[in-house]
């Protein structure tokens, strides 16, 4: 015990004498953390600009003008009379969509003949093209059954049997979970989560590369220690133990932006913390003994973590994937934790909830951990 203590406090002496590394292990949660909240704390998309082509020009019209203005999600940027220079108007102005009302637009619909009005979405960006295209449904469908209640009521239809003829059947929507579709409470725990990834594996990428490069492995380490079981846990106890005041700093953060980042089941999301934590720290450790270049290893790393966020299904589901790509997600830790993640904190779920990616978890921590013994076994054996 006393061995493993002074080399513990030895790897924290190198950890601190690293500036590169204190600055990516510290810094990059906090920085990051922070902003990313920021960049996210808005929520929702709100005041898209639209053009409208309004050649109508009529009090109906202008009233479908109004209505698309006062929408939260929508900002009528500006209002032409013709159809001229809309795809430089839409480049100039960032414009989101493009609605065209047409000539005699009032006239048509008080003579029932349905004119059509044409919307143009900008899907140049997906996220805000849906955002503008869901609202100015919403408006479009609101005007569209105002008016036919209002002609069945000049038509005397009664208010009570207006409803049941414009509707055959009325539905009823349920939000779970994000009820509020805040694009932050989606997008930024699994953010951090990666970042948690990325910083253990590229740490833990120099941990005995640099002992390799600086000639301390036999001289000093071996000198202490020949257990390749020990070797590996003086390695990971700094990383684990630093853990701690970055899993209390993101508490901070979830205080401040008011988002949710700790389940509300601290038993099993400990298990699946932990487990998260060891499976990318034996990743790096078995990659660090491997490879005997700090540069080598790091890059071997960024390889793996750089598109781990995308890979994970965390935003494009792993059922849309192609198989190969979906069993090369399977290989990174962060795939497994983010499916468990979103479970226990979007969705309340508990501990039998997650039993498949835990399991998971589990095999890659003790996957990873036999190779590195191994490979750290072969290693102290050829030194004499």
């Amino acid at each position: 015990m006393r061995t493993f203590i002074q080399l513990v406090k030895r790897e924290f002496r190198l950890f601190w004498g690293n500036s590169v590394l204190r600055l990516l292990f510290i810094g990059a949660p906090v920085l990051y953390g922070i902003l990313f909240g920021f960049v996210y704390q808005k929520g929702k998309v709100t005041d898209l600009n639209i053009l409208v082509v309004d050649q109508d020009n009529t009090p109906l019209s202008n009233r479908l003008v109004d209505m698309l203005n006062d929408n939260e999600v929508l900002h009528v940027v500006e209002v032409k009379p013709e159809r001229m220079d809309l795809k430089r108007d839409l480049i100039r102005l960032d414009g989101q969509a493009i609605v065209i009302i047409p000539d005699r637009f009032e006239a048509d619909v008080l003579q029932n003949r349905s004119p059509e009005i044409n919307v143009q979405i900008n899907l140049a960006n997906i996220l805000t093209a849906n955002y503008a295209s869901r609202s100015i449904q919403v408006v479009l469908g609101s005007l569209n059954a105002g008016l036919e209640m209002e002609a069945l009521r000049k038509r005397g239809t009664p208010d009570y049997a207006v409803s049941k003829k414009y509707e055959a059947f009325s539905t009823n929507y349920v939000r779970l979970y994000n009820r509020s579709s805040n694009y932050m409470s989606f997008l930024w725990p699994g953010m951090l989560a990666t970042i948690v990834q990325q910083v253990l594996l590229l740490a833990l990428a120099l941990s005995f590369a640099q002992e390799y490069e600086r000639g301390t492995f036999q001289s000093e380490l071996l000198a202490q220690t020949r257990s390749p079981l020990l070797a590996i846990l003086v390695k990971c106890m700094p990383y684990w133990l630093m853990m701690i005041p970055i899993g209390l700093f993101f508490w901070g953060l979830q205080q401040y932006f008011h988002i949710p980042l700790i389940p509300h089941q601290p038993g099993a999301s400990l298990l699946l913390f932990a487990l998260f934590v060891a499976a990318s720290s034996f990743m790096g450790i078995l990659v660090s003994i491997l490879i005997p270049n700090q540069l080598k290893a790091t890059e071997v790393l960024m390889v793996v973590a750089t598109p781990s966020f995308v890979l994970s299904g965390f935003t494009w589901p792993l059922s849309q994937m192609p198989g190969w790509v979906a069993l090369v997600a399977d290989v990174i830790p962060l795939t497994h934790f983010l499916s468990a993640y979103r479970i226990m904190l979007m969705q309340e779920g508990w501990l039998g909830a997650i039993g498949s990616q835990l399991i998971a978890l589990a095999i890659l921590t003790v996957v990873f951990g036999l190779l590195s013994y191994a490979a750290l076994a072969i290693k102290i054996r050829r030194v004499k």
